[in-house]
């Protein structure tokens, strides 16, 4: 998938551990560190809008394009 999920780097960025976050967001520990790990297939935009807010960031900050080599 060309999506890669930088949440690790905000959250490092804004000295934000797991545990925290996931109280924010109210998401559980197991799909946030799913989110975090770039293992994720979707997230809701509500979802993504709960972390903006807690870690004070755009999607943009999260989410970024890269473009996959054609096979």
């Amino acid at each position: 998938m060309g999506i890669i999920i930088n949440l690790d780097v905000v959250m490092a960025q804004r000295k934000k551990g797991l545990t925290e976050l996931a109280k924010d967001v109210d998401i559980t520990l197991a799909n946030l560190s799913i989110l975090k790990n770039n293992k994720a297939k979707a997230i809701r935009l509500s979802t993504l809008n709960a972390i903006c807010k807690s870690l004070d960031c755009q999607p943009g900050d999260i989410l970024q394009y890269v473009e996959e080599p054609e096979s």
